[in-house]
């Protein structure tokens, strides 16, 4: 994907309860909400009549659902999914919520992570006599807890969290309920809300916000929560204490009116983009932030240097991911079909201009070069996350390390390389200092190559394509 050279979220889960409200309706609205999380396909399950209705197809929310899907889903309680495909290709077969029948019980399940020992539990499961049809690890997931040995729900989850290893947030519709489940490393962000006389799980607050829900708080790693007409209910708590939430939720993958560890996601990004200043300092007439996730560090940077802050880029909010690969003569045009600069105010004008990530270096350059085309004079770029270095398995699509510009380039190499005048990136000391939680309780891995979980002996088995 060379026109968009970021970091990819795998998906976006929400889980709804309402006795008196179209349960479809508002997981198909919360769905909306946690749009930029997936783009690939979307799908919702209800549960009504003591059985399960599913509907899913491919594309956007407002492509893939429709009014008269949405009758057909009919009950009190329902899950949702939008999905971006890490672990198992782009197809209609791994869309989801999926179905899961085991001997004594039968869910729907809506995962956002990625399971990194997935092949050996689908070998296992096989052992069983469970069937698969799609190609994703939340198939996985699913006919593990319906194929559980153990009965009550507490038994059940304490047996999956034992066996799996890597991320997981998940939504189960079952008869009793609604059950919402962390894994124990906290590596995805799941919470609660209030819904006027029901409630809603949902990977991001920015989706109860658009139900007009309040929020509760966060599920906790390796706790799992039931909502149904009794309230919300914490059914299991693991007795694992290490928390290694993705630094990246942060950075660049959650909205900025989100909530992430009691802090609003915009004012997170203000302060890395004040440490920015603090750390890489340089005179220029404006900063400005590459749209959008970058434009609250953009701020931060300038209430921190005194410099002006700036629109310079307009965004075609209308072009999503492309997965046309372009030749080396489009590339340039792909670029201006997403950004197109305000000529008339950057023009013989000096920038510093804060993005979140480099990745590949495929766009990068090309920024620059529109920026310098609309004849700015110096371009200092300034970056809120440090050099990724390392590959991710953990539910991000972050190429591989021989793709990873930082991994074979120095930081001067790299400047040289996207054609900027000067290029900082922001330590990850001083990215710590923005966060709300000791350094210890996230995973920065991508960064230092420290994983929480050991997956490099398990990539020589894992079979993306199950």
């Amino acid at each position: 994907m060379l026109f968009d050279d970021k970091v990819m979220e795998e998906c976006g889960v929400v889980g709804v309860y309402s006795p008196s409200q179209e349960v479809s309706k508002l997981a198909f609205f919360a769905l909306y909400a946690l749009q930029h999380r997936g783009q690939e396909s979307a799908g919702i399950a209800s549960f009504d009549n003591k059985d399960i209705h599913l509907f899913t197809s491919m594309g956007l929310v407002s492509q893939a659902i429709h009014g008269d899907d949405l009758l057909k889903l009919k009950g009190d309680f329902a899950i949702g999914h939008t999905r971006y495909s890490t672990t198992g290709s782009s197809n209609i077969r791994n869309a989801q919520p999926i179905i899961s029948n085991g001997p004594q019980i039968k869910i729907a399940l809506a995962h956002n992570g990625n399971v990194v020992n997935a092949k050996d539990i689908k070998e296992e499961l096989i052992q069983l006599d469970c069937s698969f049809s799609s190609g994703s690890d939340s198939e996985i997931i699913a006919n593990l807890i319906t194929h559980s040995p153990y009965t009550s729900w507490e038994e059940r989850i304490s047996y999956l969290m034992r066996k799996l290893k890597g991320a997981y947030s998940l939504t189960v519709l079952t008869e009793e309920g609604i059950i919402g489940i962390r894994d124990p490393l906290g590596v995805r962000p799941l919470c609660i809300g209030n819904l006027n006389d029901g409630f809603i799980i949902a990977s991001e607050s920015c989706a109860l916000d658009n139900l007009g829900a309040k929020f509760i708080r966060e599920i906790d790693p390796g706790e799992a929560v039931i909502i149904n007409e009794k309230g919300v209910q914490s059914i299991f708590k693991s007795t694992e204490k290490n928390c290694n939430s993705c630094i990246f939720e942060h950075i660049y993958f959650s909205r900025p009116d989100s909530i992430l560890d009691d802090q609003l996601v915009y004012h997170s990004r203000m302060l890395m983009g004040a440490e920015l200043a603090k750390e890489h300092p340089v005179d220029a007439d404006f900063v400005i932030g590459i749209p959008d996730s970058a434009t609250a560090a953009a701020v931060g940077y300038s209430q921190e240097s005194g410099i002006p802050y700036s629109e310079a880029l307009v965004k075609n909010r209308y072009v999503g991911r492309t997965f046309i690969q372009p030749d080396q003569n489009l590339r340039d045009l792909g670029v201006k079909t997403k950004l197109n600069p305000l000529t008339n105010l950057i023009s013989g004008k000096k920038l510093i201009v804060v993005d979140d990530s480099i990745v590949r270096g495929t766009t990068t350059p090309h920024v620059v070069k529109l920026l310098k085309n609309a004849g700015v004079l110096e371009v200092h770029l300034r970056i809120t996350a440090p050099p990724i270095k390392h590959p991710c398995q953990l539910g991000i699509d972050m190429a591989t390390k021989k793709e990873l510009i930082a991994s074979n380039m120095s930081v001067n190499e790299i400047c040289e390389f996207v054609g900027a005048d000067s290029l900082g990136y922001l330590s990850l000391g001083g990215l710590m200092k923005t966060m709300n939680k000791p350094s210890s309780e996230y995973c920065t891995g991508c960064f230092t190559g420290n994983h929480p979980v050991p997956f490099q002996l398990e990539l020589d088995k894992l079979n993306l394509e199950f």
